[in-house]
This record gives C-alpha cells, structure tokens and sequence, in this order.
C-alpha cells in the first residue's frame, strides 16, 4: 500500500465515484463537494459502481499522485451512506483494500495472560 507518515488522514468517499475521473477530476471532487484541502498529504479514496476499482489521491512533495487498485474477481465492500465523506484511519483503509468489510471488521483486541 502507500507509504503514508502517522498521522495522515483518510477520506473515503462514500458510494460511487465516476471512475473516468483522474487527477483534475478527482481533486474537484475533494475541494467543492467535500471542502477537503488538497494539498495536506492527507489520502482520498473512491470506489466505483461496480465495486472492482478504488482511487486514492494525495498530494506528495510537489505534484499529484493517483494510486489505483482494480480487483479482477470480487469486490470491494464499500461503505455506502447518505454522507458524502467518512474519515477513517490507515487500518480501516486496508482493510477496505483487502475486501473486508468495515461494519464487520474491528482491530484486534490485545490481550494479556493473567499470571
């Protein structure tokens, strides 16, 4: 996955996102619909209809980056809601990367041996 310092943030928008967007498209998205800043280093993620592709958009250093998954079977269990947006952290993001699915899924608890 990307490599992203702690404390980076992660959007994911919520429903479909017309894929044909890229950069310019995407970060309208970001800047009028959600009133997100850009330029933050902060991830953006967004999944399309059928739920086989996700983008996620960041600004790294000086320029754009657009990192794109396409699965060739399954789907991605995609939050779907009547909000536009939902932060989440890194792990949450993985996991919606490897197919699980978020209202099902939880960290695991640690545990200590009572000695």
């Amino acid at each position: 996955m990307i490599f992203q310092p702690n404390g980076t943030r992660v959007y994911i928008a919520l429903g479909a996102t017309d894929m044909r967007k890229s950069i310019n498209g995407l970060s309208l998205l970001v800047e009028d619909q959600f009133e997100l800043d850009l330029f933050t280093g902060n991830l953006f993620a967004f999944c399309n209809r059928r739920r086989d592709l996700v983008k996620i958009l960041y600004w790294q250093d000086n320029g754009f980056c657009v990192w794109m998954k396409r699965l060739e079977e399954d789907i991605f269990r995609w939050p779907d809601s009547e909000e536009e947006v939902m932060e989440v952290n890194q792990v949450a993001l993985e996991w919606l990367l490897q197919g699980l699915d978020l209202s099902h899924a939880h960290q695991r608890l640690p545990y200590s041996s009572a000695g």
